[in-house]
């Protein structure tokens, strides 16, 4: 009775603890947002996917750099033509700490960040319209941690794409929702090492 005592202090305790060793020098964030995904209820009614996988390495506190990928589908309506989208590119991401500019994290357990990202992306129509261009996106986030190194993510994203081909600007305001897996570095090579 004493160890099931023993360890929901130890669990309460760490919900209210502050997220630090995470964001630290040297850790590794892998993850991926899920852009957006709708499916129309009605008869005939479309669809709309996008993931985006992504990977940074914290070169100082609080300051990671990456890359992405951006990958998605969608049908408006079940006669309409199929689009792919596509993209690839840098990220940067930047984690305020608690007190920071006024900002508070909530219950501890979390931090708010800003997130931005440029590449090259565009998207191609099917029996229509293609386009290729620079892409990018800039917007604030959340992460809260559920455990030590897992955080799940929300992160309201301005994003827009520059066309070369057929189109000029597009943009869009995006909610995404998603998770990311911290690791330290030692723990990162275990698992490159376990993968060979």
């Amino acid at each position: 009775m004493k160890k099931i005592f023993f360890g929901a202090i130890v669990a309460i305790g760490g919900l209210f603890s502050t997220a630090n060793a995470q964001i630290q020098e040297g850790n590794w964030m892998v993850g991926s947002s899920l852009i957006s995904s709708n499916f129309g209820l009605n008869t005939g009614g479309g669809y709309n996917i996008a993931l985006q996988p992504k990977a940074a390495y914290f070169i100082k506190d609080n300051v990671a750099l990456g890359g992405y990928v951006n990958l998605g589908f969608s049908k408006t309506t079940s006669g309409s033509p199929s689009r792919f989208d596509y993209g690839v590119g840098a990220l940067g991401r930047y984690f305020i700490s608690p007190g920071e500019a006024g900002v508070d994290n909530l219950l501890n357990h979390g931090r708010w960040f800003f997130e931005g990202n440029v590449g090259v992306g565009g998207a191609s129509v099917e029996n229509g319209n293609s386009t290729t261009g620079l892409d990018f996106g800039v917007g604030p986030g959340y992460s809260y941690f559920i455990t030590p190194n897992i955080g799940v993510e929300g992160l309201v994203k301005y994003v827009g794409q520059a066309g070369f081909g057929n189109e000029g600007l597009n943009s869009a305001i995006t909610f995404n929702v998603g998770f990311s897996i911290y690791l330290p570095t030692s723990h990162a090579k275990r698992i490159a090492n376990e993968m060979k």
